[in-house]
């Protein structure tokens, strides 16, 4: 175990070294970071030499285990914030985090609904679609109850991507397209954002249509699963860091 993780006091002093070595970092690293404001200011020896403690290595430690649970920039103004005495702007900026993690498993569970409603209606929808040719966007628009300018806000914002006549110029929704439209009204019903909606449609047409999103799902779960894991590890390491830099000198 590297000697900084068993330090008792904040006040004594590490090595440079030591600090990049336990997270596999330079120490050029160490020092922008603390240039930056996520490690509190270092004291210099008459030499120009930075002098580091046990308070800069929790810092370090905290400011490290934010960046995998809620980005680069939240953890740099987590840490910012903390440094500049705004405990409150700091812990806002963790509950928007925990708040977009909670849409994120929202909409992951609308998704999987709509596609397990999509799978059973997809085979005779596909059949239908290939017995009687890409539909048109009034078609569709019918087919779906809305309107053909709801359909083009929808491809304006990515949703849906759809071919055009080379001879008219009209749209062509395929069965692919058709059910790309169908699984964004039913996230569109359930109250799902626009950007929300072209995510998950641009990681179906990634992964080849419903038959193959199971797995690609089951890999969004885990992903959030581990970003949950990560977020108790940095709200624990953030915590060591608030309570050794609040410790009376010398403790």
């Amino acid at each position: 175990m590297i000697v900084v993780e068993t330090l008792k006091s904040k006040d004594t002093a590490v090595r440079p070294t030591d600090l990049a070595r336990e997270h596999g970092i330079s120490t050029q690293a160490v020092r922008n970071y603390e240039r930056d404001g996520f490690l509190p200011p270092a004291q210099r020896t008459p030499s120009g030499y930075r002098i580091y403690t046990a308070l800069h290595a929790a810092a370090l430690r905290a400011f490290l285990t934010l960046v995998p649970a809620y980005g680069h920039a939240t953890a740099g103004l987590v840490m910012t914030a903390v440094h500049a005495d705004r405990p409150d702007e700091a812990l806002a900026a963790l509950d928007r985090g925990h708040a977009e993690l909670l849409r994120d498993r929202e909409t992951l569970a609308a998704v999987r609904r709509a596609v397990d409603h999509l799978s059973a209606e997809q085979a005779p929808a596909v059949i239908r679609g290939a017995l009687r040719g890409p539909l048109g966007i009034g078609e569709l628009a019918h087919r779906l109850g809305l309107t053909p300018a709801t359909l083009r806000t929808w491809e304006a914002a990515g949703i849906l991507a759809p071919l055009r006549d080379r001879a008219t110029g009209h749209r062509l929704y395929h069965p692919d397209d058709t059910r790309d439209a169908e699984l964004a009204h039913l996230l569109r019903r359930g109250g799902h954002p626009l950007a929300h909606i072209a995510t998950v449609i641009q990681q179906i047409r990634t992964a080849g249509g419903t038959d193959s999103l199971a797995e690609a799902l089951d890999g969004w779960q885990r992903r959030l699963t581990a970003r949950g894991r990560s977020m108790l590890t940095a709200a624990a390491r953030l915590d060591a860091y608030l309570s050794l830099s609040t410790d009376p000198p010398g403790r």
